[in-house]
């Protein structure tokens, strides 16, 4: 089998598991949201805010956080009084369906509403696999540039929601706005665009409410659909020792609070 047979098997193999995942999930009720980016986008700190918020009006969810090392994240976004959990993919620069059923496995709280993903950081590899979510949101920090999308269309091409970060930096960043929202339709015509900032709370409201009242025919539309922006980018990476290559943990208390 040639390298490129093999690639569309795993990704083949990926999706039929990441089907049944959003088949059941989907009996539970829950909503699972999968959150693409480049590194220091601003995601981690947005979640954070999305999750607190959450809570504070007695809203179910949840989160599971993958990165290449460090727990860090976990312990940030635990502080929201969330539950969360944290995956080590040991190398692995995307997530896959099978990591993350392993990883929800007698851990998911049973009336959980809204299951937030935060992919690793990446625009490429984590674009191709379909985790089983409901939804795939793509965030975009304004210190990124304008044509981030028309170079990963894939990943813009894919998302049900678009996301602009960091929008208190737009300024001085020089960020074109129009001419990053006329890009992001170029790959995805008509997709909704949010502006959000972390540190003021602007577009925390708004993430939350389209998450928890998203129409119909965005829940129905898988993320991977077949179309022009299907599996574009299909890669070969090494694995770990853990379960489907990656190093699963418990549990992350949430630490003090920094001054």
């Amino acid at each position: 089998m040639c390298e490129a047979d093999l690639r569309q098997a795993v990704l083949a193999k990926n999706d039929d598991l990441a089907a049944r995942l959003r088949d059941d999930l989907a009996r539970q009720g829950v909503t699972v949201v999968n959150l693409l980016s480049s590194p220091g986008s601003g995601k981690t700190e947005l979640l954070g805010r999305v999750l607190a918020r959450a809570v504070e009006r007695g809203v179910p969810v949840a989160a599971l956080t993958a990165d290449l090392a460090t727990e860090n994240d976990a312990v940030r976004l635990a502080r929201s009084g969330a539950p969360v959990q944290q995956l080590l993919t040991d190398g692995l620069c995307h997530l896959e369906a099978a990591q993350v059923r392993d990883r929800l496995t007698g851990w998911l709280p049973p009336d959980t509403r809204a299951l937030f993903v935060e992919n690793v950081g990446n625009l490429v590899c984590p674009a191709s696999y379909d985790l089983g979510e409901t939804l795939r949101i793509a965030l975009m920090a304004v210190t990124e540039g304008e044509d981030k999308p028309l170079k990963y269309p894939t990943a813009f091409g894919s998302a049900h929601l678009v996301v602009i970060t960091k929008t208190d930096l737009a300024e001085p960043a020089g960020f074109d706005e129009d001419a990053f929202r006329a890009n992001v339709h170029r790959v995805n015509p008509g997709v909704e665009i949010v502006r959000s900032c972390a540190r003021s709370g602007d577009g925390v409201d708004a993430l939350l409410e389209y998450v928890l009242s998203a129409p119909d025919a965005v829940l129905h539309r898988p993320p991977l659909a077949p179309g022009p922006h299907g599996h574009g980018h299909g890669h070969s990476h090494g694995h770990g020792d853990g379960p489907d290559g990656a190093h699963s943990h418990g549990p992350v208390t949430a630490a003090a609070p920094r001054s």
